[in-house]
């Protein structure tokens, strides 16, 4: 009798203000052999350059990387919305970027980034809120919620600003709300069955 596959096939995180320190802790933290692409969407400054994922990539195992328009979406692989684009994945599981107005007054958006992916990904996939000062990723979180996924927020408490968590919280009840030290081995533990 052969292993049963794991249901999850990607991951995806939002973070805003106070975010850095939080995804830094999980980035840092996966193995090089973590199955499962994660993709991330970040409000950074429009103009911001590679900096970011300099500081990422300096610390992680992984590949950490920009994401290119029409790439496809790879395991081993940290996919950063690029500054001032929204992040889409499609359905044939391919990165779009669009200058589309601002979600949230931010443009990457969380909730945009999350609910194209839940709609690509459905029940294989992992939704994570960190830390942030708008409601940015709640509505997305429930998209993903509703199409069978996983879902996560930072705990408030341990999180720099703690609006964000909290309106994922209020908006989607997730199914884990965990500090961002404990989600590494939680992601490990969950994939790993």
């Amino acid at each position: 009798m052969s292993k049963i596959r794991n249901k999850y096939q990607a991951v995806v995180i939002g973070a805003s203000a106070g975010g850095t320190v939080a995804l830094q802790k999980i980035l840092s933290a996966l193995p090089v052999n973590f199955p499962l692409p994660i993709v991330v969407a970040q409000h950074l400054h429009p103009l911001q350059d590679g900096a970011a994922i300099i500081y990422y990539a300096g610390g992680s195992a992984l590949t950490v990387k920009d994401a290119d328009e029409k790439e496809s979406v790879r395991a081993g692989f940290v996919y950063f919305a690029p500054p001032n684009y929204h992040l889409l994945i499609e359905d044939d599981r391919t990165f779009s970027l669009s200058i589309d107005s601002k979600v949230h007054f931010t443009r990457p958006s969380v909730d945009v980034l999350f609910e194209s992916a839940a709609d690509a990904y459905g029940a294989g996939l992992i939704g994570i809120v960190l830390s942030g000062a708008n409601q940015d990723g709640a509505a997305g979180l429930l998209r993903i919620k509703q199409r069978g996924g996983l879902i996560i927020a930072q705990d408030p408490q341990d999180a720099e600003v703690s609006y964000m968590p909290n309106a994922a919280i209020e908006i989607a009840n997730p199914d884990h709300i965990l500090k961002a030290e404990e989600m590494p081995a939680f992601l490990v533990r969950l994939i790993s069955g």
